[in-house]
């Protein structure tokens, strides 16, 4: 299908009804576009807000009629949307990510093989379906990151493993296909968000510097302190990642860089939380680009106007000195810094290990605006 110039106030079908997904609305309406989203959560936040939010399973045949009838093109906010799903969308509208991409990314399998397959440099790794896959594994591969092939983030489904008998235990727990890869040591992880037109148009936003704590995002610094050389390669490997896809939309590409060697890690097919310091350290925030993509619209300018700092906010906020009653954090501690900006997601309840917000700070000089978030981020109660 061709990909049409849509324009306000066409209404945009959103699967996912997450906080990426709640960026993506409030960005739709403030460009005069009207919002469904789908998503069986009754409260997701990004439902909230929106101009109607179904609460269905993503496979719900009535609500993709509904879907099919009312809007003009459809995205997603997360990676795992069934495949088929989009597939019914692109029918009757423009849908970005495109299926392919999408089903790539949704499978670590698939994913490490595409990058094999298209000469992208990765960490070494070998495809666990079976156990006995196990069985002829090389020695030099340990220690290892056991990670099943679907629907593992922020660190969950993986483990660490040390030998083959470790990695077939860990197997056995999962009871799901893996992929065993080689634990490098790292001198950084970075990322980069791009957004590719449909006319092969590729705009990478600068290279972030990423910081996990638990595997789960805990700081985001931009410019990532590395050097410009690198920097360009990154780009110029994410860019080459999309055109290989095919890709329209907003793409992350994860980086590891290990004795100076920039490898890829993953991808998202998506917005990603990486990116957050967009919104308010760049011209266009990752999700517009995202909705620009998906119109058809001109990229915007990726331009970085200040260097940016983002602390990631986890429900273990909520529950002060191992307390089981989640307390709000005193928000005034963060309100009180003026180059701050403060973002809460809408969740209706805290849990450890949630993201229920972030914080970017904003200023002229790098080292000012991290040494001001990692005392806010001190302040309102982050351990490390």
């Amino acid at each position: 299908m061709n990909h049409p110039i849509i324009t306000p106030p066409a209404t945009l079908a959103l699967l996912g009804g997450g906080q990426l997904g709640r960026f993506f609305v409030q960005v739709a309406h403030e460009l005069g576009y009207r919002v469904i989203v789908l998503d069986p959560d009754p409260d997701a936040p990004a439902g909230k807000i929106a101009d109607d939010h179904i609460v269905a399973e993503y496979d719900n045949q009535a609500a993709l009629a509904q879907l099919s009838q009312q809007c003009a093109a459809a995205t997603t906010e997360f990676e795992n949307v069934p495949a088929a799903v989009l597939q019914q969308l692109a029918q009757t509208m423009p849908v970005s990510p495109c299926t392919d991409a999408v089903s790539i990314a949704q499978d670590r399998i698939r994913e490490k093989g595409f990058l094999r397959d298209n000469c992208f440099t990765t960490a070494p790794f070998i495809a666990v379906e079976t156990e006995a896959d196990l069985d002829h594994a090389n020695e030099a591969l340990f220690p290892a990151i056991l990670k099943t092939a679907r629907f593992g983030y922020d660190g969950k489904g993986q483990v660490r493993v040390s030998s083959i008998n470790e990695a077939r235990a860990a197997l056995r727990e999962f009871d799901s296909p893996c992929i065993l890869e080689k634990m490098l040591p790292l001198d950084l992880e970075v990322s980069v968000v791009l957004a590719r037109s449909a006319d092969g148009d590729c705009s990478c936003f600068p290279l972030a510097e990423n910081s996990h704590s638990h595997g789960i995002l805990d700081v985001t610094i931009v410019p990532a302190r590395t050097t410009l050389a690198l920097q360009q390669q990154a780009e110029q490997m994410a860019c080459a990642l999309a055109n290989q896809l095919g890709y329209v939309g907003v793409l992350a590409v994860e980086f590891f860089i290990s004795n100076g060697e920039l490898l890829i890690n993953e991808i998202a097919p998506r917005p990603h939380n990486s990116g957050h310091y967009t919104v308010d350290g760049c011209i266009t925030s990752q999700y517009e680009q995202q909705l620009r993509t998906l119109c058809g619209l001109p990229l915007g300018s990726p331009q970085l106007h200040n260097s940016s700092v983002m602390v990631n906010l986890l429900g273990d906020l909520w529950f002060p000195a191992d307390s089981h009653e989640s307390i709000e954090p005193n928000w005034q501690l963060l309100h009180r810094i003026p180059n701050l900006k403060l973002h809460l997601y809408g969740k209706t309840s805290a849990r450890r290990g949630r993201k229920m917000g972030h914080f970017t700070v904003i200023d002229n000089n790098a080292d000012e605006a991290l040494t001001t978030a990692m005392k806010a981020r001190k302040a309102i109660g982050i351990r490390d």
